[in-house]
């Protein structure tokens, strides 16, 4: 592709959005820059504590039950308090949690604390995700999750080879990197980002149905949690990566630096292919690309059994995260597609807690599986659940109706912004789509009237 190819290509993937999805994106990214304990509290607690695996992975599994937890709780404070109250609450709590864990060393405490900052942290996914859902216009929400994915993923790809480093030195200074970068986001979530709730028409005739969405609904609607619990396997599949793969690493000998230039692949290409890929990837079927995500995650760690090399992880790192690359916009379109209008929190709540459940059961699987049979039959098992993935997707998805199920369409409700939400502070010429603004005879809508899904 030419240089002018490439620039057109780039200024497609990211014009057209809003300001405060950008403001947003800047939150994501300057988070991940900071992002310590998750992928290094594994070498932390068995390299530097010198605790056993089982002990490193009954805590990741803690800091994993308290995200279960608050998944639920965060999802329900989304709808009823906001998103942009929730995401401060839960980026202070995160910063202040953090900070204390470099500074505990009983046993006791270190499980405690972990605890504290998995219930911190996972509390403000369903608010980010609510919040972009919000903001961007349905035909748009594939690229702009993609976008923030790779945010996510670019701060994690620069984070990952700089704190492998930091952690040879001190872990405590991770620890309170991470604080510090955490509380930066919670001051531009504060500063920059309005209020994004949808306002509640209690005078419309379908307004008490919509208002009455709760937990209960959301755990009823069996299209929905078929789709959480084929979540919660790749996940636990996508966990090893920071839990299996650092311990089968350190057992084997390689270094904290060795472990981060193999997991920064990673970040790197999803940093360098998400864009391109989604564009290959935004109107094609969801069906076959879930499966073959699920189906690309479980053999790609499957592979690690014959990784004898850090280039050899590495290139198995490649392997599964294509399978990222693919699943991560995919499902998360797929999850605002299903979810009604004014209850995106409890639904991005009840989704993020298959990932939190799977943070929770994946370090006792890899930590039991590693003492008791060896890391090999771990890849093994991961293999074997990407397959019932992606076997279970094949068949979920064939009871979809062809409009969820290619999370393309939209519906039919028009969502009123609140006076301070993101689009009411949009001028109208920032609110047109792109299509608009190169047509001059093309008629802009009002922004009230844009559509947004209903219930599948």
């Amino acid at each position: 592709m030419s240089v002018t190819g490439v620039r057109r290509a780039l200024s497609e993937s990211v014009s057209g959005l809003p300001r405060a999805f950008w403001w947003l994106w800047a939150s994501t990214l300057v988070n991940r820059l900071g992002a310590f304990v998750a992928t290094f509290m594994a070498l932390y607690l068995t390299l530097d504590r010198g605790y056993s695996a089982s002990y490193a992975g009954l805590v990741v599994a803690l800091h994993g039950l308290g995200g279960v937890i608050s998944s639920l709780g965060a999802g329900v404070m989304t709808d009823r308090l906001g998103r942009r109250p929730t995401l401060l609450v839960a980026q202070t709590a995160t910063a202040l949690s953090v900070a204390l864990l470099g500074f505990v060393h009983d046993p006791v405490a270190i499980a405690a604390v972990a605890f504290l900052v998995g219930m911190a942290s996972s509390a403000s996914r369903p608010a980010v995700q609510a919040m972009m859902a919000d903001i961007v216009r349905p035909e748009d929400r594939i690229r702009a999750f993609s976008l923030n994915y790779w945010a996510i993923n670019l701060g994690f790809a620069i984070s990952s080879v700089g704190a492998g480093f930091i952690a040879e030195v001190s872990y405590l200074a991770g620890f309170l990197i991470e604080a510090a970068m955490t509380l930066l986001c919670a001051v531009l979530v504060f500063v920059k980002l309005p209020e994004s709730r949808p306002e509640r028409r209690t005078a419309e005739p379908g307004a008490a149905e919509e208002d009455s969405v709760s937990l209960g609904t959301v755990l009823r609607d069996g299209r929905f949690m078929g789709v959480v619990g084929l979540s919660f396997l790749v996940a636990v599949v996508f966990q090893q990566g920071y839990l299996g793969l650092p311990v089968a690493m350190g057992e084997a000998g390689f270094t904290p630096a060795d472990f981060g230039m193999a997991i920064a692949v990673n970040g790197v290409l999803i940093v360098v292919l998400q864009l391109p890929v989604t564009r290959l990837i935004e109107h094609r079927d969801p069906r076959r690309m879930l499966v073959v995500s699920s189906l690309l995650a479980g053999y790609g760690f499957g592979l690690t059994a014959f990784a004898g090399s850090v280039g050899v992880f590495a290139l198995t790192v490649c392997v599964w995260t294509l399978a990222e690359i693919v699943n991560a916009p995919v499902q998360t379109g797929l999850v605002v597609r299903l979810s009604p209008v004014h209850g995106r929190g409890r639904y991005q709540g009840v989704y993020t807690s298959s990932w939190a459940v799977a943070a929770l059961v994946a370090p006792l699987l890899s930590g039991f599986v590693i003492d008791r049979w060896g890391a090999a039959w771990l890849w093994g098992t991961c293999a074997v659940v990407g397959t019932v993935a992606a076997l279970g997707y094949g068949l979920l998805m064939r009871r979809l109706p062809e409009d969820a199920g290619t999370g393309t369409g939209t519906g039919t409700e028009p969502v009123k912004p609140s006076p301070q939400s993101p689009q009411a502070c949009q001028s109208p010429q920032a609110r047109q789509s792109p299509q608009a603004r190169q047509s001059p005879q093309s008629p802009q809508a009002p922004q009230s009237a844009q559509p947004a899904e209903q219930t599948v």
